[in-house]
């Protein structure tokens, strides 16, 4: 989970700011980030909206960083 990490960091948040983008308990998203815990799809999808890049970098299925284009309605 060293993407996970690297782009909290990056952004400049804390585990805790990581709960309130989430809605993830901290201790939780603490184990995810470690790698002893494994994330669902929904969790992956609110913190790959909250570190603004996509569950494929999440992933590890692509080196981009930027998240895709929003959906058009």
């Amino acid at each position: 989970m060293g993407r996970l990490r690297e782009l909290r960091k990056e952004r400049g948040y804390t585990q805790v700011k990581m709960q309130m983008l989430t809605g993830i308990d901290q201790s939780d998203y603490s184990k995810i980030e470690s790698g002893k815990r494994y994330y669902t799809f929904e969790q992956c999808k609110r913190i790959a909206v909250a570190l603004q890049t996509s569950m494929d970098y999440l992933a590890v299925l692509t080196d981009q960083k930027e998240p895709y284009p929003p959906k058009e309605t």
